[in-house]
C-alpha cells in the first residue's frame, strides 16, 4: 500500500509563549523553536503501522520552505520511507484551499492508495483534508481514530464524534482521512535515526514541476486572509467549591439554579 502523509512545521506550543505583533497581523515569529504538527505526528505513525502490517511504503509531503525540511527527515527518522518538499515563492500565504491545490497536484504526479493528514494541522481551521479529498473526488472522513485495512480496496475506518460516540464505516480506497490524537503512540524518534537520514536527497517540486500556476496559489490566489490576531481577555476564573462532597453538591445545584442552568 502507498501511503502519502501530509506534515506540517509549526511553532511547538510546548516550547514557546506565544504572543501577537504589535499592528495584529500575526504572531511574533523570531526565535521561535518549530516542530512538526502534532496531529500530523500522529498520522505519520499510523501509516508506518499500516505499512508494517500489508506491506507498502509511506512518503511524507509538506508545502513550505527550505526549513521545513526539517519535519520531513524528522518523519523519515521516525520510520516513513520517502519525503517530498513542496516550495515556491508562489506558494507563500496560501489559504487552506490553495495548500489543497498543491497537495493535490502532487497527489496526482504519484499512484497513492491512502492519504493522511493531521486533523488539525492548517492554523486549526481543519480544512485541507477534506478540500484535498474534494479536490481528488476521494472519500474522506475526519476526526479518525481507528483504522483496520479490508484489503487492496476497502478500509474499515473509525470516527470520534460528539457525546464520546464512535461511527464505524467501510471505505473505498483511494481515500483520505484525517487523523485525531490518540489513535496511537507515536514512537520516539532517536539520534540516530536522525543521523540515518541527515544526508538522503529530499526532492523539491515547485509550482513548474507541479504544473500549477503561480498566481492560482499563495496570497494572489488566496480567498480568505487572516485580518486579526488578538489575545482574548481574561474573565473573573474559576469559582472552588470547596467542603465535603455533599456539600460541593449541594452548592452546585444552588449555583446551577441561580445562573438558569437547572429549575
Amino acid at each position: 500500500m502507498e501511503i502519502l502523509v501530509c506534515v506540517k512545521r509549526v511553532p511547538d506550543p510546548s516550547e514557546n509563549e506565544i504572543e501577537v505583533n504589535r499592528d495584529g497581523t500575526d504572531i511574533e515569529r523570531d526565535d521561535l523553536v518549530y516542530s512538526v504538527n502534532e496531529w500530523d505526528n500522529y498520522a505519520v505513525e499510523e501509516a508506518i503501522q499500516i505499512r508494517d502490517k500489508v506491506g507498502g511504503s509511506v512518503t511524507v509531503v509538506s508545502v513550505g520552505d527550505e526549513e521545513a525540511e526539517e519535519v520531513i527527515r524528522r518523519e523519515m527518522a521516525m520510520g516513513a520511507d520517502k519525503g517530498i518538499l513542496l516550495s515556491d515563492d508562489a506558494f507563500e500565504g496560501s489559504d487552506g484551499k490553495g495548500i489543497a491545490a498543491i497537495l493535490t497536484a502532487q497527489v496526482k504526479k504519484g499512484n497513492y492508495d491512502l492519504i493522511l493528514t493531521g486533523a488539525q494541522s492548517d492554523d486549526g481551521a481543519a480544512q485541507v483534508g477534506g478540500m484535498l479529498a474534494a479536490m481528488l473526488d476521494w472519500p474522506f472522513a475526519s476526526l479518525v481514530n481507528f483504522i483496520e485495512i479490508l484489503d487492496d480496496k476497502k478500509i474499515k475506518v473509525g470516527r470520534e464524534i460528539a457525546g464520546g460516540n464512535q461511527e464505524i464505516y467501510e471505505m473505498d480506497l483511494p481515500c483520505v482521512l484525517s487523523i485525531q490524537t490518540g489513535i496511537n503512540e507515536p514512537r520516539y524518534v532517536s539520534i540516530r535515526g536522525i543521523r540515518k537520514v541527515a544526508s538522503l536527497e529530499i526532492p523539491v517540486h515547485t509550482a513548474g514541476d507541479l504544473g500549477i500556476l503561480p498566481e492560482s496559489v499563495g496570497e494572489t490566489g488566496a480567498k480568505t486572509k487572516c485580518l486579526d490576531y488578538f489575545v482574548p481577555e481574561l474573565g473573573d476564573g474559576a469559582q472552588i467549591l470547596e467542603g465535603s462532597t455533599d456539600e460541593i453538591i449541594d452548592n452546585l445545584i444552588e449555583l446551577l439554579k441561580a445562573k438558569g442552568g437547572i429549575k
